[in-house]
């Protein structure tokens, strides 16, 4: 697949060009440009970027960012299986557990949200981080969705990290779950006062909050510039304006006759 002259396979974070040094240097140059395309396709074009981690697993297989890099791409394609399954590969390469969150979310991709669940109470979640930890919540809240269990959604959710001030990386999508789970479950006013407490920790517009509130709260949004064409086509003309059109018609016939 064609790279970009512009990418030099250097923007790569550090440890994974650690990683690379395994390889001869021509092949981890090729290796970590296919990488970088991956990264850079990867929420905006999903089919993209799993086509430049292919590339990147037939020439590094064995090397673990690699094959987490193909996970994370097939992820996004929401190829589940190939994602679970490069994902598995990486943690036994590497022993770490950070991607026991995105595991689990894979197996309710594939329709197993009792196998996510499972894995929300697994001992690997107590030696996740802060972030990790309610990455793991957000996806046991979603099994319970997933299985009809609303009511076990919303209290999945409820915790220290929904509870605080504070605003951190994880609290705007962690209220914005919980708004939805409440609205879903038929608690309206309780679901707006979390979107719009999800509105203000929102500071990177990762999640549709403002959108969401706007609805609850019977806002409609127009497009201006699409109305204005539309004006300019449908405007309408006077019947007086249609008289003096037709009749400058026919001055002009009889000048030509």
């Amino acid at each position: 697949m064609p790279i970009p002259e512009d990418v030099t396979g250097d923007e790569i974070d550090k440890d994974v060009r650690q990683e690379l040094q395994s390889l001869p240097k021509t092949l981890a140059e090729d290796v970590a440009r296919n990488l970088v395309m991956v990264a850079r396709l990867l929420d905006e074009d999903p089919e993209g970027a799993y086509g430049y981690s292919r590339v990147a697993l037939r020439l590094a297989s064995r090397v673990a960012a690699v094959r987490e890099a193909a996970g994370f791409a097939a992820y996004a394609s929401q190829k589940y299986g190939e994602a679970l399954a490069e994902f598995r590969a990486a943690k036994r390469m590497t022993g770490n557990i950070d991607l026991w969150p995105v595991m689990a979310d894979c197996e309710r991709g594939l329709g197993r949200p009792e196998k996510a669940l499972d894995m929300a109470g697994a001992p690997e979640v107590h030696k996740l981080d802060k972030a990790g930890q309610v990455e793991m919540r957000l996806v046991a809240a979603g099994a319970r969705r997933d299985m009809g269990q609303l009511d076990a959604a919303i209290v999945t959710l409820q915790s220290p990290e929904l509870a605080a001030n504070s605003v951190q990386p994880w609290t705007a999508r962690l209220r914005y779950a919980y708004a939805d789970a409440l609205l879903a479950a038929g608690r309206e006013s309780e679901a707006r006062e979390w979107f719009a407490k999800a509105v203000e920790a929102d500071r990177d517009g990762s999640t549709d909050a403002s959108d969401r509130l706007a609805e609850l709260d019977g806002v409609e949004f127009v497009d201006a510039i699409a109305e204005d064409a539309d004006d300019e086509v449908q405007a309408p003309v006077s019947p007086e304006a249609s008289e003096d059109e037709d009749q400058d018609k026919d001055d002009d016939q009889d000048d030509k006759d």
